[in-house]
This record gives structure tokens, sequence and C-alpha cells, in this order.
């Protein structure tokens, strides 16, 4: 392998031809095409004015709860939860997109579960989980008679007795609590039959012609990349079968860490297969899913938090990554400042995407890209467990735990589980500062461009013009920040209420984003499976990598939760009361 073809974007001048010819547009093109589908899916085969009368009658039932009582009444969660019941996804579209995007079930004992459920298996599974739904309801009831005799005693005050209020909102409060649990039980009662490797091989069929369109433009071998195409989303399909399995749920090792892991074990026992390695384009999977990440990175939600979590996301961010990089060649004197760079990118903005975008404007080697992204894994699946666990053993506030973690857990679905993990304010503050930050990828990517070709790569006399800026700079990026605005624009088109229905409930969760959790379980996989352990030994020469990440991501831990206390606790604190 040449030293120019085992970087992660090749340096050229460009052209008009690169739109048919080059990796980041075709990433663009592929992206915008599933967008493009999507939209046109939803938008005309969704009954919109359904939608909008239900939801009008039900933003009339809260408002005139909010006007008749100091606290939400419990007709106004009902009006809520029925409002929040209307989905696109629900429609015969999402349920087609789902079915034939349908990843492997989860299990528990059985690995077929995770492929085919019988009537019987599923009858059987229902029945297991009765009592403790029925249960769940009962007590749900029994806590919603309770609440009724609380609100109707406030009623009958006319809410002026502040004792009383207390009591209906307290009570009201545990209805609630029992209700998600009791919707929590429902959900396992639920089991149905279904066959889901015919629908799996269809999909991994369709992909593989999908990608062929723009392998083929690339001028690279289509029938070869086709044929190894069969392993690489082998391989994806077992990742996302083990981590479907309860304890990996549990822990957090999803698909992401086993496709590397089972990749990995691949290529350094029996090997990598020859016509397989022509279908490991890590670049050209994860790029396409990173176009299709910016539909999910809403302007109106970066404001809807308000500028304690900007302050967390894009202040805290850059100093780290600076500050590594520094660290990183002055202290430890790594001898490759891409993967110094690289690394730093990684750990501090937002994981495996900030990685891609950054190596490919600095030109790293792609060993050093898959080295970065190993010890982003093994430390999100980490950060992601002890993080909550920490956090509720010392009493944090929530909000200010789940602003911590969405400022320092890399991956976006990490940090959205250990949110979770805390309660709904501390998953809604960890997603949300994360999808602030997801942001900066672009910016990132441009800074170390900049900084490569006026610092780094400088030769003495000789000047860099914007051109070569432009030449480094990884395009797809574009695609990155125009899917975000365009969504952003037509979510907020539509306001908040149809935005939830039609395009976080409809075009994203039931179309781009089952695409996206695909393309980067193909690139997680395809890692694995062009890596080779002889090849990072070196990288690990005492151990300054993981050395750089252990102590960036110390210092980034720090200075994030040093932000965020005093951003949410001491300089808004009326917005933290407000979430």
């Amino acid at each position: 392998m040449s030293q120019e073809s085992n970087v992660v974007v090749d340096e050229g001048k460009s052209s008009f031809s690169d739109l048919w010819t080059k990796e980041d547009y075709w990433a663009i093109w592929l992206g915008f095409f599933i967008i493009a589908v999507a939209f046109v899916l939803y938008f005309n085969f969704a009954p919109v004015g359904e939608y909008k009368e239900k939801i009008a009658k039900e933003n009339a039932v809260m408002e005139t709860e909010a006007a008749r009582a100091p606290f939400k009444t419990i007709a106004w969660y009902k009006a809520s939860d029925s409002k929040k019941k209307v989905k696109a996804s629900d429609t015969a579209v999402g349920k087609f997109a789902k079915h034939w995007t349908n990843k492997p079930g989860s299990w528990k004992e059985n690995p077929v579960d995770a492929f085919i459920m019988s009537k019987e298996r599923a009858d059987m599974m229902n029945e297991k989980a009765k009592p403790k739904y029925e249960a769940a309801k009962a007590q749900e009831a029994e806590l919603f008679a309770v609440a009724q005799t609380a609100e109707a005693a406030a009623a009958a005050a006319m809410f002026q007795d502040i004792t009383l209020n207390d009591d209906a909102k307290a009570k009201i409060g545990e209805w609630r609590a029992a209700h998600k649990k009791s919707s929590d039980a429902k959900k396992k009662v639920g089991n149905k039959p279904y066959n889901r490797i015919p629908t799996l091989l269809v999909l991994g069929l369709a992909m593989a012609l999908f990608f062929s369109v723009g392998i083929k433009f690339m001028g690279k071998d289509t029938l070869g990349f086709i044929k190894g195409f069969g392993i690489v989303f082998g391989v994806a399909v077992v990742a996302y079968t083990l981590g479907g399995q309860s304890f990996s749920k549990q822990y957090g090792i999803g698909a992401e860490a086993w496709g590397v892991l089972l990749g990995m074990v691949i290529a350094n026992t029996i090997g990598t297969p020859s016509i397989a390695k022509k279908a490991c384009e890590v670049e050209f999977f994860i790029k396409t899913g990173l176009v299709l990440l910016g539909a999910e990175v809403l302007f109106n939600k970066i404001v809807a938090i308000g500028v304690p979590g900007i302050f967390v996301a894009w202040v805290v961010t850059p100093i780290v990554l600076i500050s590594t990089f520094i660290f990183g060649q002055r202290v430890l004197k790594i001898p490759s400042k891409t993967l110094n760079i690289v690394i730093s990118a990684d750990m501090s903005v937002c994981g495996t995407s900030a990685a891609i975008a950054t190596a490919a404007a600095c030109r790293a080697k792609k060993e050093e890209l898959t080295l970065s992204v190993g010890l982003s894994l093994v430390f999100t699946a980490i950060m992601m467990i002890v993080m909550p666990a920490v956090i509720k053993a010392v009493g944090m506030p929530e909000i200010l735990g789940g602003a911590w973690m969405g400022g320092t857990i890399d991956a976006t679905g990490a940090v959205a589980a250990a949110g979770a993990f805390l309660g709904e304010k501390a998953l809604y503050v960890a997603a949300t500062i994360k999808m602030i930050q997801n942001v900066l990828i672009g910016v990132t990517a441009f800074g170390v461009a900049v900084y490569w070709c006026t610092k780094v790569e400088c030769e003495a006399g000789k000047s860099v013009g914007w051109m070569e800026i432009w030449h480094r700079f990884p395009k797809f990026v574009l695609g990155f920040l125009a899917a975000s605005i365009m969504f952003s624009v037509i979510d907020g088109s539509l306001g908040g209420d149809m935005g939830y229905t039609m395009i976080d409930n409809g075009v994203v969760r039931g179309f781009t984003r089952l695409f996206r959790g695909w393309f980067f379980a193909l690139s997680f996989a395809a890692i694995g499976l062009a890596t080779n352990f002889r090849e990072l030994a070196h990288y690990f020469k005492g151990g300054k990598p993981l050395i750089l990440y252990v102590c960036g991501q110390s210092f980034n831990l720090v200075l994030t939760l040093t932000m965020a206390y005093i951003m949410f606790y001491l300089v808004f604190p009326e917005i933290t009361a407000q979430i």
C-alpha cells in the first residue's frame, strides 16, 4: 500500500469532475437521496391534515388546563400523552421503512430470537411478562384514583389552597411515575412473531447496490465491492446481534464496539478475505451516515436549552482540543502530529464523527484513525456505565449530571443511554448538549485544515492559498451542515408540534436514522476487518496515545463539570428551573 493510498483523503487539485468521482461528494449525493425519498414518502402519504386537527384539539385542552390550575393537571397530562402519540412513523410508510431496515432483535439466552420469533415463542414471552404488567397497571390505576381525589380537593378550593395544590401536584407526580413503569412493562407483552432473515438479505443486497453506484463512478472495482460487501454486512449483522443481547444492552456494549472487535478478531486470526477488503470502505460508509446525522442536529433544540448548553459545548470543547494537542506535542512528544490531533478531536468533540472529519482534514493515516476510534469506543463504553453510577452515588443534580455527560461522553447514542439512566431531564440535557457539540464537526475540520496547511505543512517562503485549504477540507462536512440547516428550517416552519410529528418522529426516526445506524455499523465492521495489530503496534510505543487520551479526557471531565455548574446553577439558574 502506497503512502498516498494509506491516508484518509488523498491530496489533489479540485475540478468539476470531483462532483461525480470523489468519495466526499458521493456521500452527500447518497445521503440527500435518502433524505429526499423520506420527505416524498412522509409528506405525500401521511395524513398531515388529520395530525394538525388532533394536535390543535389537544393543545386547546392543555391551554385550558394551564389557565385553570397552577400545576399540570391530570387532563393536561392526558392531552400531552395523546399528542405525543401522533407520529408519522406509525403510518403505513413508517412501518414499511422499519420493516425493511430492521436490525436483529433483542434476546437473552437464545440468539435465534434475534432473527426468528415464532408465534408460540412470542406468546410464551408475553405470558411470562404479563404478571409484571398487570401489577404495574393495577398500581397505576390505584395511584390515578388517589391523584384524582387530590386534584378534586384542590379544585374545590378553587386552587387557592397552597397545601392542597402541593399535595395534588405530588400525587399526580406519583401517578406519572407509575404510568411510565406501566408503559415500559406493556412493551414486554407486545411481542409478535417475525422472521428477519429475508428482510436482512434484501437490505444487504439493496445497500450493496446503493453504495456500488458511487463505487462505480469513483473508478473502483464495483463487482469486487458487491461480492465483498456480503462479508462486511455479515459482520455488521453479527455485531448488531451481540449488541442486542440483554447483558450487552445493559452495559451499553453496542454494535459499534462489537463490529470493531469482531472485525479485528477475523483480521488478526484467519485474516480478512481479499474479496472483503474491496468492500471495507470505512470512510464512504460513515461519511454518508454523517450527512444523515446532520438531519438530527436541529438549531431550535440548541436554542431551547439556551446559553448554558452552548457554553458547555462550544467553549469547553475547543479549549480541551487545543490543550490536548499541545500536551501531546510538548509534554508527551508524540511523533505523529496527525495521530495527536485525531485523538484530540475524537476525545474532545464527539468521537468517531469528529475523528473521521479531522483525519480527512490533516490527511492522517488510516491506522491512526483506527487507533483513535478504538480508544474512543473503549472509553465510551466505560464512561457511559461509570458516570451515571458516580452521579447517583454523590447525589449530583440530574441536570448537572446530564450536562456533564453530554459534554464528555463521545458517542451520541452512548450519551442518550447514559442520560436515560438518570432520568428524563438528564436525558434531554445530555442529548441536546451533544447535538450542540456535533455542530463543531465542521468547524473542527475547517480549523484543522487551515492549521495544517498554514503551519504544519507550510514550506519556508511558500504561502498557502485558500484553494489549498479547500482541497484539504472534507467536503462531506458541507452535506452534514446543509442537512442540519435544511432540517432546522423545515422543522421551525412546521412548528414544534408538527415538527415533532413529521420530522423528528417521521422523516428522521422513521427513515434517515434507520439508515444512518446501518451505515455506522458497516463502517465499524470495516474498521475492524481492515485493522492489523502489527500496523498499530508502533503507535503504542511508550503508551503515549493511551496517556494522551486519559489525560485529555480527565481535563475534559473537570472543565466540563466546572463550566456546567457555573452556567446552569450560578449564571443562568432561571433557565435550569424551567427545564
